[in-house]
């Protein structure tokens, strides 16, 4: 049976045996293993059940395979697969022809059984001494794959089967003799062509290949070799192509990261930022070299705002040019980091530095805390920037983002209640709804205490605007020529204003004695004081036969009030009539007499105003509107940094007891920063 069994392999022919012939050889196993010592022939049939074997393969199979090498990679493994084959098939049937043998003596002895001996003895005579062969002749195949011809993945397939089979149930075999040398060939491979690629291509064209390259090796793993090669393969190619290039990759010149964020390449930064994701520590350098791009492009927009004051332009508290361009800056590269790098925690922090860095670069007189409240101011007030809701709903919140960045938020809150306080006032305010939405923003950043104040003053004038109508009622049953209103402002919301001691007209006074008098008599614990800078006036004026309205200021309808006997006066005897100071009265003057509407005339004739001035009715005076505003400059700045300051002192003064009165005893390094992370907002 074993004659004809080699024969038939040997010729190429079908195996197989007819039922009939298979009983007969199966029946003289069964009768010579059951037999009583000494004519049980069990041992003698095991070992020569291995010597065929091994017979057969010394003899056969490895002659023939020696022959063939030396003919060709391809050559080599066809002949190893056909032997394989029948190696199987001869296998088969041998354990079939001593299934009792297997079965019994076998398993009595603790042997190893007919199948794993007949794979061990294949393992001795042929894969041992051919292994080096074969191996080479796979990853001549495969590098030749990789060059980019045809060859047979089924062949390869195959003679990695045999190579896994060798392992007699684990990938040992696999492991030392084919996957470690592969990984070897592969590193070598791949440095070759990384030294080709890195002279000859661009970043983006190197990157093509390198994605190229690890999606045609993850391929090759799931056609014809083991799963568990394909992680070992993919880091050294990683390593080779990517890790040991990284830098020269991101600072090439001409296509490095700068350049590709320059250019705004966004499918070659993708690429790169998924390549260098799959290293450890990978995206690190890369997020360096977005953060100094960011950095610098932000520096531009400051240096352009350098040169237009170097070159002349006054500087102003108002620069929506300079405002816009930060906003557009980040708007523009945090959506390069949304889209491009998956909002990667590293890019994010990349933009967050490079914009504290910006933020906080001031030029020229106005810092940028300044400017940003501004540039809120111009978008809130009537008569500002012409914006849809949307749109001043997307300003806010962009100027918010950039507000984030600030590391004087206070000084911003400063100057912003400042200028919030003008536009409530003055009634610039162009939508209550928009200072409402940008007072809860803020409130997100910084927290409730940071908005009080700002939210007090709205509070205010809702709470007014209920008391204005039922003091109206009681100012109908007096006897007065004026129109006369009132807004009550509780001290600690409102910033702090100078509230001279004018010397009103006794129509006013009277005005003001009424409302005091039904103030009193409904809040008795609340105290009063005037402060009629802030106040405002609709002055009647006659020149000719023309008359004006002559929207001004109360301490600007009070001065007009003087010259309604059409005296002239110096301003000496002005300063001493109305009881003010030169540094109130000198802009007042200035408004009304050296202003566009020059509703008082001066002599001498100047653009100044000097305490030998005299004053006078300006009888030519002529306009083609019927309603005139008079604006007046505002001797006060928007903020006082020295009171900032103070505040500052106080609230720090403030968290340390409130950190020591929780925690009694701490190591001055920690009251640091715990005193630092609350008072996070400066």
């Amino acid at each position: 049976a074993i004659d004809v069994l080699e024969k038939t392999l040997d010729d190429g022919f079908d195996t197989s045996f007819e039922p009939r012939e298979y009983i007969r050889i199966y029946t003289t196993c069964y009768d010579m293993c059951t037999q009583r010592s000494p004519y049980n022939w069990s041992r003698d049939l095991y070992t020569r059940h291995g010597e065929t074997i091994e017979t057969y393969l010394r003899n056969t199979v490895l002659p023939a395979l020696q022959d063939k090498t030396g003919q060709g990679g391809t050559i080599l493994l066809n002949e190893l697969k056909h032997r394989w084959s029948n190696h199987q098939i001869m296998n088969k049937w041998l354990k079939k022809f001593f299934t009792y043998l297997d079965r019994y003596y076998v398993k009595h002895h603790s042997l190893p059984t007919l199948e794993q001996a007949g794979l061990g003895h294949f393992k001795t005579e042929i894969y041992q001494n051919s292994k080096e062969n074969t191996t080479s002749a796979i990853i001549s195949l495969i590098d030749e794959e990789r060059e980019g011809e045809i060859i047979d993945k089924t062949l390869v397939k195959s003679i990695v089967e045999l190579y896994e089979s060798m392992g007699m149930g684990s990938l040992d075999s696999y492991t030392n003799d084919l996957e470690q040398p592969l990984l070897d060939a592969t590193r070598a491979y791949y440095g070759r062509k990384r030294e080709d690629w890195i002279a000859r291509d661009s970043t983006p064209d190197y990157l093509i290949k390198a994605e190229k390259a690890l999606a045609d090796e993850k391929t090759r793993v799931v056609e014809y070799l083991n799963p568990a090669t394909e992680l070992k393969i993919r880091r050294v190619v990683e390593d080779e192509i990517l890790q040991k290039v990284q830098m020269n990759l991101l600072e090439k010149e001409g296509s490095g990261c700068s350049v590709l964020l320059a250019n705004d390449k966004t499918d070659d930064l993708q690429r790169m930022f998924q390549l260098f994701s799959r290293l450890d520590s990978g995206l690190q350098p890369m997020a360096n070299i977005v953060e100094k791009f960011i950095t610098s492009q932000g520096n531009a927009c400051i240096d352009k705002r350098q040169a237009r004051l170097d070159s002349g332009e006054k500087d102003k508290n108002d620069d929506p040019e300079f405002v816009k361009s930060l906003i557009d800056l980040h708007e523009k590269y945090l959506g390069v980091i949304r889209e491009t790098f998956a909002s990667h925690h590293l890019f994010q922090k990349a933009l967050k530095n490079s914009f504290e860095e910006i933020i906080n670069n001031d030029v020229g007189q106005y810092s940028n805390a300044e400017l940003m409240s501004t540039f809120c101011d111009r978008i809130l007030k009537s008569g500002g920037e012409k914006l849809s809701e949307t749109e001043v709903e997307q300003s806010l919140d962009r100027i918010v983002q950039l507000f984030s960045f600030l590391n004087d938020k206070d000084l911003f809150a400063e100057i912003y209640r400042n200028q919030l306080a003008k536009r409530l006032l003055n009634q610039r305010s162009a939508s209550d709804d928009a200072e409402k939405a940008m007072i809860a923003k803020l409130k997100v950043q910084c927290g409730t205490q940071f908005t009080s104040k700002m939210e007090g003053m709205l509070n205010d004038l809702a709470v007014g605007s209920e008391q204005k109508s039922e003091f109206d009622q009681r100012m109908e049953q007096q006897d007065t020529k004026l129109s006369f209103g009132v807004q009550v402002l509780t001290t600690g919301n409102w910033p702090s204003y100078k509230a001279p001691e004018v010397a009103l007209p006794p129509q006013m006074q009277k005005c003001m004695e009424v409302f005091k008098e039904w103030h009193d008599a409904k809040h008795q614990k609340r105290r009063l004081t005037w402060v009629h800078s802030l106040g405002n006036a609709t002055v009647r004026a006659t020149y000719g036969k023309k008359s004006y309205d002559l929207q001004v200021t109360t301490l600007q309808a009070v001065v007009l009030n003087c010259f309604n006997d059409g005296n002239s006066y110096g301003f000496t005897e002005l300063k001493e009539k109305l009881n003010l100071d030169d540094i109130t009265l000198k802009p007042l003057m200035h408004s009304l007499s050296c202003g566009k509407h020059k509703v008082i005339s001066k002599s001498p004739a100047s653009n100044k105003i000097a305490s030998t001035d005299k004053f006078s009715p300006n009888a030519k005076f002529t306009c083609n509107m019927r309603k005139i505003r008079i604006p007046v400059a505002s001797v006060e700045s928007s903020h006082n940094k020295n009171r900032v300051e103070e505040d500052r002192s106080v609230a720090i003064e403030a968290a340390i007891v409130r950190i020591m009165k929780a925690r009694k005893t701490l190591s001055h390094q920690q009251l640091v920063a715990e005193g630092l992370s609350q008072l996070a907002f400066f």
